[in-house]
């Protein structure tokens, strides 16, 4: 393979978004949305269509036991780690055409370029579509093995257990260990995917080209204050739990709004009693916080103790910060961003960088391996919705980024052996 010959390599446009189109008919809903919500009917038919392009490709095909699809295009040298690339194809309720499934078909229309070019890199290439990524990632979340061993954490909102669902896609949960894998088998994974932001859009950016995927503290916030009735309790004699609540969040806007690029936001709020006439005495709230920097979330949850202590002084309240959910950011790897970035310049594409605020399938392989992303605009940054587009243009793109950034890094890990 010549560097001069696959660097005029471009993908098919109309093949790639037509396939894109052809996905999105499966679950396809009314308002032209798309419910392919893992482990159903639809998402089982979207996971056999995949699979059939996937042999059309002359690609090896396998599931594991977290139900994962894995394709696998030989490269010149099999017995050497493979280059990955995926997402998923599960969707929320109501999501669009492109999160997770962009990635997933621009995957497979990097490996159609390369068989009709009669190209084989020296690494073999992996599309993985993962499963269940809109719920509990348990796919990636078990090649990174990291999975909990409770069977009961993964129960289905409707009940069904996770031995039902993994046994309809195919794998198995008495093996589910077997899926883990590491760097021994993955060189490298890049993951590309629909912003699900306004960032690029805003900036006029065609690619954006991921530090990390930023890590995420949840926590539960209680107030608790004293109820009592609304006409008779003296303003000054009051232990307002709803007062000290709105002071929560102003508090939360604040350390959101220092300087740096985290965000912190209370999305979610219950107040007891709950009635027009009483003062309210206890409220829960969440708090999420996200921020590519540990470090810099743990300084920001400092400030924010101390806000909450100064709170429940002033309001004669208590309030109490409870840990609910904790994940750490996964770095991209310096080398895998100038890949992408070099793909960018020599495609005349201008790019900015910057982090992904949600969390990807690509932030569970970083526990195993060297991982990169590649984002594409969201046209006003909408995402999880029937309204979610990116447009054609935009997706042939992108596409065309992965595949000379994983050109690139088959060069380059192909020197350094």
């Amino acid at each position: 393979m010549k560097s001069t010959t696959t660097a005029q390599l471009q993908v098919n446009g109309d093949r790639l978004n037509q396939s894109i189109t052809s996905l999105a008919s499966i679950g396809q809903l009314a308002n032209g949305g798309v419910k392919r919500i893992a482990y159903s009917q639809q998402d089982i038919e979207a996971r056999n269509l995949v699979q059939h392009w996937m042999r059309k490709l002359k690609m090896q095909v396998k599931i594991d036991a977290a139900g994962n699809i894995i394709g696998r295009y030989p490269g010149k040298n099999i017995n050497i780690p493979a280059l990955a690339t995926g997402s998923h194809i599960d969707t929320v309720p109501c999501g669009g055409h492109y999160d997770g499934a962009y990635g997933v078909l621009a995957g497979l229309e990097v490996v159609q370029v390369l068989l009709e070019n009669q190209i084989r890199l020296d690494r073999s290439i992996e599309v993985i579509v993962f499963t269940d990524e809109e719920g509990s990632m348990i796919g990636s979340k078990s090649i990174s093995g990291r999975t909990i061993q409770d069977p009961q954490y993964y129960r289905r909102p409707e009940g069904t257990d996770i031995q039902t669902c993994l046994a309809r896609v195919g794998g198995n949960w008495e093996n589910i260990t077997q899926a883990r894998r590491n760097n021994q088998d993955i060189a490298a994974f890049v993951e590309l995917h629909v912003e699900q932001g306004p960032v690029l859009e805003s900036m006029g950016k065609k690619i954006g080209v991921v530090k990390g995927i930023v890590g995420q503290r949840r926590f539960n916030i209680t107030v608790k204050g004293s109820a009592n009735h609304a006409g008779t309790t003296p303003m000054q004699m009051r232990c307002d739990a709803l007062v000290a609540a709105s002071q929560v969040v102003l508090a939360v806007n604040k350390i959101g709004n220092t300087p740096g690029q985290q965000v912190a936001t209370v999305g979610k709020m219950e107040v007891l009693p709950n009635a027009a006439n009483v003062v309210p005495g206890w409220v829960e709230m969440s708090l999420d916080i996200r921020d590519l920097s540990s470090l810099h979330i743990n300084s920001l949850l400092e400030q924010l103790r101390t806000h909450l202590e100064e709170i429940a002084v002033a309001t004669n309240t208590q309030i109490r910060l409870n840990p609910c959910l904790h994940n750490e950011p996964a770095l991209a790897e310096p080398y895998i961003q100038r890949a992408i970035a070099l793909s960018c310049e020599n495609l005349e594409l201008n790019y900015t960088y910057l982090p992904s605020r949600a969390s990807h399938d690509a932030q569970e392989l970083a526990q195993i391996t060297d991982m990169g992303m590649i984002f594409v605009p969201s046209r006003m940054g909408v995402s999880h919705d029937a309204s979610e587009y990116t447009s054609p243009e935009l997706c042939t793109q992108g596409a065309n980024v992965l595949l000379q950034t994983l050109i690139q890094l088959d060069l380059e890990l192909s020197s350094k052996k």
